[in-house]
C-alpha cells in the first residue's frame, strides 16, 4: 500500500529538531503534500534521520539543510543536502561501509559509530533501491536514496 512522504519525512525533521538547534542548523523541507509511495514508513524515516544526524555533524554551523523528495521518472529521490565542508572525493566509494568513519578523531568525538550510512544503504536496498552522494570540498555534500516506484 502507499503512503505518504509528505507525512514521512517531517517526523524525522522534527527527531532532530533540538539537535539543529544547538548546532544552529536550519532543516527546510521541499516535498509536494500529494508525493506517495509504496514504502515502510519506519525504515525511511530511520534512514532520512540518519542522514540529517550526519548532515547537522558534519556540516557547517549557521548553515541550513535541504531535504527534498521527489519523483523523477520511475524513481522516488529522496535527497539530503549540506553546505558544510565536504567529502574528499577518495572517500566517496567507501562511505555506505559498516564502520568507515572519513575523520576517525571527529567521528570518535561526536559520537559517530560509521553505521549511519551503512543503514541508510541496507534500508535502500530493502526498498530494492540504491544511495549515492554527490559532494565537493567546501561546497558541501548531497547524500540520496533513490527508489523505484
Amino acid at each position: 500500500y502507499t503512503l505518504s512522504l509528505h507525512d514521512a519525512v517531517p517526523i524525522s525533521i522534527g527527531d532532530c529538531r533540538y539537535q539543529a538547534a544547538a548546532a544552529d542548523v536550519k532543516i527546510h523541507l521541499d516535498c509536494a503534500e500529494e508525493l506517495a509511495a509504496n514504502i515502510n514508513t519506519d525504515l525511511i524515516r530511520q534512514a532520512v534521520l540518519n542522514l540529517l544526524d550526519n548532515a547537522i555533524k558534519y556540516g557547517a554551523a549557521g548553515k541550513r539543510i535541504l531535504v527534498r523528495a521527489f519523483k523523477a521518472d520511475e524513481t522516488l529521490k529522496i535527497s539530503v543536502q549540506d553546505w558544510g565542508p565536504g567529502i574528499p572525493p577518495e572517500h566517496h566509494k567507501r562511505l555506505f561501509e559498516r564502520f568507515y568513519r572519513v575523520d576517525k578523531g571527529r567521528s570518535r568525538k561526536l559520537g559517530g559509530t560509521g553505521l549511519g550510512l551503512a543503514i541508510v544503504k541496507h534500508i535502500a536496498l530493502a526498498h530494492h533501491g540504491k544511495v549515492s552522494v554527490e559532494s565537493k570540498l567546501n561546497q558541501g555534500s548531497r547524500f540520496s536514496i533513490q527508489l523505484p516506484l
